[in-house]
């Protein structure tokens, strides 16, 4: 069959361009390294998915973080969807004065953000973030009442003079049309069993199935064939047996995330286009961590979902002496007992484990400085013989500074709360990974222009989180949404 486009990627990025482009009558086919999820009781059991890493990459990325002399092999969740079918569902727009650095305004955005929310469903109530962004209407669903945990915190932060509000989720609490949320404690970091959570799977992909898009899974690109400015096509292997294939097209979409989409292009030769120098570097990912709070009484007895608070009353406290957000903090859950217990240390595995219980936690997200240290680079063949991603990575001191005014902040409403220690801990992944292949008004500055093409390549465009120039306070996931819808007019009228 003759594709009109191929996109590499069905997390947000690859999802929101898919919809978009079959919806303007466009023949698209998708390709995803990983596998549709099981939907069964496998998918709940932390065993088998934060311990045994039941959809883990064959292919590890290589990370060298904190200072450590080495680098470490570290195997990615690889599946249909993306990281959407393993997110919280936060769901939060970037602020305007975030997007100073973007070749876009807020404005650009802001339609793009409403038919986002849409898509995925988003629960929230406009107004109540004291520093939300200017909308042209309400959320499509109202939040559900906050269970116990949540009130605890909310309660404990209200006494302290702030202004906690409902987190906007994308998950599934009053459309019965559809299988709703049960209020399980396996939501963040895991998929949902009964597909309550509006990961791209229940929503985007299978609309765009329904209008035509093709999705072909356990397909690994190893590169992208091209001449001329032009991309020809995309060189892959298939992921069980090794056999290579070719795919053409007429347009290209590369959207693998910010560690493995610049790993392509530079597998392709693609640095030497007029902003190649920048791909791979600025790799940004938050400078996050989770305090946790140990109280006197069991925090949740009944194993209630409480991913529900969010606040940003110190969303702009440093930005006139850093040039940046400060963040947000969040509500999330605590890790079950049987992962507390394997992560703990020899000999407190047992105490360790049976404090979980008595534990609640607020997530720190800190904006972090673009800086080109941060890279992306080829490292060692994997068992295809594709060249893996090294990633070398590293916070500025005004990214630790952001950060410990948030864990400040956040240690605060677990004491308010009732909690008599707290203990922070640092985050190692890279969920939040943007900024490796950013958007630009020019070369010199990017290696995308603002329609996020390639520059010196006419048929190719990034629509993940690659394309951001700067991080923001806010989890990704929502903007890259919207970008992709903002770009995809651009992609559909081109030659």
């Amino acid at each position: 069959m003759a594709y009109d486009a191929v996109i590499i990627g069905s997390g947000f990025g690859g999802a929101l361009a898919a919809l978009a482009l079959t919806e303007a009558g466009l023949r698209v086919l998708l390709l995803e390294r990983g596998r549709p999820v099981a939907r069964d009781d496998g998918d709940w059991d932390p065993r088998q998915i934060l311990l045994g890493e039941r959809y883990r990459s064959t292919s590890p990325v290589q990370v060298r973080q904190y200072g450590a002399q080495s680098y470490r092999a570290v195997h990615h969740h690889e599946v249909v969807g993306g990281s959407s079918v393993f997110y919280g569902g936060a769901s939060l727009r970037m602020r305007p004065q975030d997007l100073t650095h973007w070749p876009c305004t807020y404005d650009d955005l802001e339609p793009h953000y409403a038919r986002a929310e849409s898509l995925l469903g988003v629960h929230g109530r406009a107004g109540a973030d004291p520093f939300e962004p200017p909308r042209q209407g309400p959320y499509p669903h109202e939040p559900i009442d906050f269970t116990p945990p949540a009130q605890r915190l909310h309660d404990a932060a209200q006494r302290l003079g702030y202004r906690p509000f409902a987190l906007p989720m994308a998950l599934n609490f009053r459309d019965t049309s559809r299988p709703l949320c049960i209020l399980c404690n396996t939501c963040d970091g895991y998929p949902c069993r009964i597909e309550a959570k509006n990961d791209l799977t229940a929503t985007v992909l299978r609309r765009a199935q329904a209008q035509g898009l093709t999705i072909q899974a356990g397909v690994i690109a190893r590169q992208l064939l091209h001449a001329a400015g032009r991309v020809t096509g995309v060189e892959c292997v298939d992921a069980d047996t090794g056999v290579p294939y070719t795919f053409a097209a007429k347009r290209f979409i590369v959207a693998g995330g910010a560690l493995q989409t610049p790993a392509l292009l530079l597998r392709s030769g693609l640095e030497t286009t007029p902003g190649g120098h920048w791909i791979g570097r600025r790799l940004m990912r938050h400078c996050n961590a989770v305090v946790t709070g140990v109280f006197r009484q069991r925090t949740n007895p009944e194993g209630t979902f409480h991913k529900q608070l969010c606040f940003t009353d110190f969303y702009e406290d440093l930005r006139a002496t850093l040039g940046t957000a400060t963040g947000t903090i969040q509500d999330i859950y605590t890790p079950a007992r049987q992962v507390i217990e394997h992560h703990a240390p020899a000999g407190l595995r047992t105490i360790a484990g049976w404090l979980s219980a008595f534990m609640q936690n607020l997530l720190c997200i800190a904006e972090d400085d673009p800086d080109e240290a941060n890279t992306v680079t080829l490292g060692p063949p994997d068992g295809h013989g594709m060249a893996t991603p090294h990633v070398d990575h590293g916070y500025s001191k005004a990214d630790y500074q952001r950060r410990d005014h948030l864990i400040t902040r956040a240690r605060a409403v677990l004491r308010a709360a009732g909690a008599w220690t707290t203990r922070v801990y640092e985050i190692d992944s890279f969920s939040h990974g943007v900024g490796t292949v950013g958007m630009a008004a020019s070369p010199q500055e990017g290696a995308l222009d603002p329609q996020a093409r390639l520059w010196g390549i006419a048929n190719l465009w990034v629509t993940d989180g690659s394309v951001f120039p700067t991080s923001s306070g806010v989890n990704p996931s929502l903007t890259i949404a919207a970008n992709a819808l903002r770009v995809a007019p651009s992609i559909i009228n081109s030659e």
